[in-house]
């Protein structure tokens, strides 16, 4: 098996100490609905941990919730709703969401907001360490301290300050070293939540939850963390230098794995351009969770794509001829023989998780079947073979 590393920027053998994989993927911060961007994410690394369990490997899967964030805080004071009960309502809906689509829970699903001890552990760290210091109760990350920042990017100084800039970073922030170092621990505003620290009262970063999160359950270095793209700076490679800096150990991570964005209307899909098509209401026009995974992982995970109906609906198409060969009565004549089609399958999720050669193979194993069915052959083989295709790819078949 070959998996692209972000990190390396090519595909590489995919080695782990042992049979358990442990993974890490950053969640959703729950202040609106999910569109099919988010569910290209989960149901990609969904794919991922059900094909590693299919080769014999136990996943150990955290992914978090970002409960505590600037969007967060925007969105209920625009809305006149407690942030908390916000952050409840978009979880709930999000879980709902993704559970309907057939994708498994986590084995920890972390809120940031209950990881407090742990991100300041870290911090306190840190700044022990001249890694980073504190301002009027806020705390930096001096990313001059590190020689590798930018590692995972490869961007220059310029590039990255650019694209924080328009992720969050406050560049003119008067208490900065650099207009690039980021915030670990962030004093407290008039009207936002706050936690006690040893610099104050106030709330941890965006970055640091995750760090402290993954470290948690997963410990020092993880097998595999992904996300989307649009993660890979700042959030990711912020990740690499807290974590390194405080744990001492490289790599944090081995694999970095990284999910392309879906667009519409010929940008990304994302809540702030509310160019958005939303899984619920896929789901109420008719189409069926198996055609919805059917139509994303038609899609490699690393090449963006342009989402449209017409392809929606054919995806439904598929599912439906993939449930009637599934359920087709078997005859007694000679049986069909899918094995060599099984094996591509298995090929093709084996090199860099390639689910369109992987969702076309089986759709030729369904025609295969219908077609033998049809003409009184022994399917009952062949079937098996699709239901195991089918589970890899998250696919009821009901």
């Amino acid at each position: 098996m070959k998996l692209y590393n972000s990190m390396t920027q090519r595909k590489e053998p995919f080695h782990v100490f042992g049979k358990t994989v442990t993974l890490y993927v950053c969640g959703v911060t729950p202040y609106d609905t999910t569109h099919l961007g988010h569910a290209f994410t989960y149901i990609s690394f969904d794919v991922l941990i059900r094909h590693l369990e299919a080769k014999g490997y136990t996943v150990r899967y955290t992914q978090n919730v970002t409960d505590i964030d600037d969007d967060i805080l925007r969105k209920a004071a625009e809305v006149g709703m407690a942030w908390d009960e916000l952050g409840r309502i978009h979880t709930e809906a999000f879980l709902r969401d993704l559970h309907d689509l057939n994708v498994r829970m986590p084995d920890f699903y972390p809120k940031a907001t209950e990881t407090i001890p742990e991100i300041i552990r870290i911090v306190e760290d840190l700044l022990r360490r001249g890694f980073a210091y504190e301002r009027n109760g806020n705390v930096y990350f001096r990313v001059h301290a590190d020689p590798e920042f930018g590692k995972l990017s490869r961007l220059d100084y310029d590039e990255m300050l650019a694209i924080a800039n328009e992720r969050g970073n406050n560049p003119n922030d008067p208490n900065k070293d650099d207009p690039l170092d980021f915030v670990l621990w962030q004093a407290a505003q008039p009207g936002e939540p706050t936690w006690d620290s040893p610099w104050g009262p106030g709330r941890p970063g965006w970055h640091i939850e995750c760090s402290a999160m993954s470290m948690k359950f997963l410990g020092a270095t993880i097998d595999i963390h992904g996300g989307g793209a649009d993660l890979l700076f700042p959030h990711h490679e912020c990740e690499i230098a807290q974590s390194e800096k405080f744990t001492g150990q490289r790599p944090f991570v081995r694999y970095w794995m990284h999910i392309a964005m879906v667009r519409k209307d010929g940008e990304k899909m994302s809540k702030s351009l509310g160019n958005l098509v939303l899984v619920r209401n896929l789901l109420e026009e008719g189409f069926s969770p198996d055609a919805i995974r059917l139509n994303l992982i038609r899609h490699h995970y690393r090449e963006a794509w342009e989402w449209n109906r017409a392809e929606q609906e054919e995806a439904q198409a598929w599912a439906n001829m993939l449930t009637e060969a599934a359920h087709a009565p078997s005859g007694s004549g000679e049986p069909l023989d899918v094995s060599d089609d099984e094996q591509r399958f298995t090929a093709a999720l084996d090199d860099d998780l390639n689910t369109p050669v992987a969702v076309e193979t089986m759709l030729e194993v369904g025609r295969a079947i219908r077609e033998a069915a049809h003409h009184g052959r022994d399917v009952r083989l062949a079937q098996e073979a699709l239901h195991r295709m089918a589970g890899v790819l998250g696919l009821r078949l009901a």
